[in-house]
């Protein structure tokens, strides 16, 4: 997807997408992410995007640029160079603005549901309107002071062996405590007909074990602690410099076991089931039968039950690691995350201490205002709640009808595609044309909304909302365990300015809020659309395909359904186009990491091919109008470019080609691009201009 949303793993997962932005599904796990203050993308005021006449912002280019030498500067130089990042912003693009007009409505729904809000609500508009005006009112949340954190931080203190920290990191799934594992409920990745418990490694405050291990993020790692000592002190912790620096050292030994984010793109791996009873054995040192009895699993029957293991050395390593933990540690490290997952609904010290860590982090220099906080929280707590009053008001049926067409040109073209392959044999080019018949599209909005009726919200309980918000996610969950898959659940709600693939469900997920300019624009030329939204629905398309995707069959088991000359011939063309962003440099010094971003990479190059080919496909054999002294193609090329057309902070760039596995947009653009043959002949590219290629260097997959 384009960014991983609230309940999805830590691991990087199979949600298989598009941008800084969209995603595939991969085994994403329901494990609890505890609802931390981070910084929220809201711009400030940024002016509105113009697309033009027929969809492309001819005035946004940089003309003196050769497309041959750096297309994405070509597309989007003079845009770029007047834009600035709004100061409660890490990045600014296409996706930041859409997200922001998202919020506005959100916000402006919000306004009329709170305007009375009431002490008990019992409807769904009343729970709406009174947990985000509870959350606006910041004099209450000032005057609880840290009363709400009084329960939570008394059931850590008493805390006094193995058996009571196990108890506490199990309870944390439907709290704000932390665990040093994740519980998730996905469907089982080889029977996705029914649900799994799954096990992940967890933990870790820092975005990636990089941070903790690798000297260029000393920095960051020390302003880490800093800001740990800053929240233990807030609540009275007894020594909070030395514990500050116990917890940094623990977390440390914790990253050394975990695995890195690119070997956890290996789903076979990331499968490892086992009974209870036999994890108990591998990884002794950590209590595990009261972990999951804490979590809310039934005891009845518990050690015959499985559980895939997605990092069974991180697993090993890190219950080795607990044997030997001072319970005082674990008490510090225990109350230090319970204080960072609550913060934003405590008291404004706790919000700035948590945003000065994130300015060190990310260079973000202000922190989002109240309204956007306030949102984001409630969409946390009920955000498909949000997201049919969302629908009703803002999502025209006719978005709806045009995105089922254009969905059904890019599969016939990638039925064409995989017709014509010349590299696959025919077992495998027909079980891969079986997937892409079975493969299913949603847009819009789901066809069944979520029930909230046994979400508790009361009027000024800002903590205790949002902490039954957590409870009510995780309870969901557990009650779908040992029942049918629900196919009809998604990952993201209609307000998300995003996009996914579920190799699970053989499908893909286009919520309502990306459905417009520019990735779709009803009033725009049709080649700037699939060169835009058609780019992105030939992305999620191949997502199904890449190296991870390609892994799951027509029924989305992961099953090994390729020849293995097939296989490796794939890999061939995967490692080739990897080694093109190994080169990529996108600041001095750093450069794109092909392996952690491989799938995306492989969906970029397969959507854009994909986007032409349809695009060729709808002329009906007539030539394509000029327009402006653009041809066809030039308008499609131009339609994804500007899609990517975003500005981030260097330290943004820098922590993103860490843990992100989209490359960054000029990538995004550059590189497939030059990989295509038809860009040459648009655009005149010549042998001596940066981006040439060979014939013999382009990489074709799809």
């Amino acid at each position: 997807m384009l960014k991983h949303n609230n309940k999805v793993s830590r691991r990087a997962g199979l949600l298989l997408s598009a941008a800084i932005g969209l995603t595939s599904v991969s085994v994403a796990t329901h494990a609890h992410t505890a609802q931390a203050a981070a910084p929220v993308t809201a711009p400030a005021a940024v002016p509105p995007a113009s697309f033009g006449a027929w969809g492309v912002d001819l005035a946004g280019r940089d003309t003196s640029v050769k497309p041959g030498n750096d297309f994405f500067r070509y597309a989007n130089g003079t845009y770029l160079d007047n834009l600035t990042i709004p100061s409660d912003m890490t990045s600014y693009g296409p996706f930041n603005a859409l997200a922001e007009l998202s919020r506005q409505r959100v916000q402006t729904i919000l306004n009329e549901l709170s305007a009375h809000p009431v002490k008990h609500p019992s409807t769904i508009e009343e729970k709406l309107g009174t947990y985000y005006a509870s959350f606006m009112d910041e004099k209450s949340v000032e005057k609880q002071g840290t009363k709400p954190l009084k329960g939570d931080l008394e059931t850590i203190r008493k805390m006094r062996d193995a058996k009571a920290f196990a108890t506490v990191a199990g309870a944390a799934s439907a709290n704000f405590g932390t665990s040093p594992f994740s519980l998730g409920i996905n469907p089982d990745a080889k029977d996705p007909t029914r649900y799994a418990l799954n096990i992940d490694q967890d933990g870790l405050g820092l975005p990636d074990r990089d941070y903790y291990l690798k000297p260029e993020f000393a920095a960051k790692k020390a302003a880490y602690q800093t800001y740990i000592t800053k929240a233990l002190t807030l609540i009275n912790w007894p020594q909070p410099d030395q514990a500050a620096a116990a917890i940094v050292a623990f977390e440390t030994k914790l990253a050394e076991t975990h695995w890195a984010r690119a070997d956890l793109r290996n789903p076979e791996k990331t499968y490892n089931p086992m009974t209870v009873a036999d994890l108990v054995k591998a990884a002794p040192g950590f209590d595990w039968t009261t972990w999951l009895t804490a979590a809310g699993l039934p005891a009845e029957g518990l050690e015959n039950r499985t559980v895939i293991v997605g990092e069974p050395s991180a697993i090993t390593g890190g219950a080795a690691l607990l044997a030997n933990a001072d319970v005082g540690l674990l008490q510090a490290w225990e109350a230090f995350h319970t204080v960072e997952n609550a913060t934003s609904n405590l008291p404004d010290a706790f919000v700035q201490a948590r945003f000065e860590f994130s300015k060190a982090l990310t260079g973000q220099p202000a922190l989002p205002a109240r309204w956007k906080r306030g949102v984001q929280a409630t969409s946390s707590a009920m955000g498909m709640a949000l997201g049919k009053v969302y629908v009703e008001r803002y999502f025209p049926a006719e978005n709806r009808t045009a995105m089922q067409k254009l969905t059904g040109d890019l599969k016939d073209a990638f039925r064409i595609r995989l017709q014509h392959n010349t590299w696959m044999s025919k077992p495998t080019r027909e079980a891969a044309l079986r997937k892409l018949e079975n493969f299913e599209v949603q847009v819009g909005y789901p066809s069944e909304w979520r029930d909230y009726s046994d979400l508790a919200v009361k009027k000024g309980d800002v903590y205790g909302n949002a902490k039954n918000g957590i409870q009510f996610e995780w309870n969901y969950w557990l009650a779908r365990l040992d029942k049918p898959v629900d196919r009809n659940e998604w990952d993201m709600t209609p307000q998300t300015v995003n996009a996914y693939n579920n190799p699970l469900f053989d499908q893909v997920v286009f919520p309502a809020a990306i459905l417009q300019p520019p990735f779709f624009n009803a009033k725009a030329d049709m080649a700037v659309n699939y060169g835009a939204i058609g780019g992105v629905i030939g992305h999620e398309m191949t997502h199904s395909f890449d190296d991870e995707g390609r892994k799951f069959d027509e029924h989305g088991r992961l099953r090994d359904w390729w020849t293995k000359a097939d296989a490796d011939r794939f890999q061939k063309l995967a490692d080739r186009l990897g080694a093109q962003y190994d080169a990529f440099e996108v600041l001095p010094g750093v450069h794109v990491n092909g392996k952690l971003t491989m799938g995306e990479n492989i969906a970029d190059l397969g959507g854009l091919t994909l986007a032409l080919d349809a695009y060729h496909a709808s002329l009906n054999g007539q030539p394509a109008p000029v327009i402006d002294g653009l041809t066809g193609d030039q308008r499609v090329f131009l339609g994804w470019a500007q899609v990517w057309r975003e500005k981030l902070r260097d330290d943004t760039v820098k922590q993103l080609v860490v843990t992100d596995p989209h490359s960054p947009p000029q990538a995004r653009v550059n590189i497939p691009m030059h990989n295509l043959d038809a860009w040459y002949k648009a655009w005149n590219v010549k042998a001596g201009e940066k981006l040439y290629l060979s014939p013999k260097q382009r990489v074709k997959i799809w």
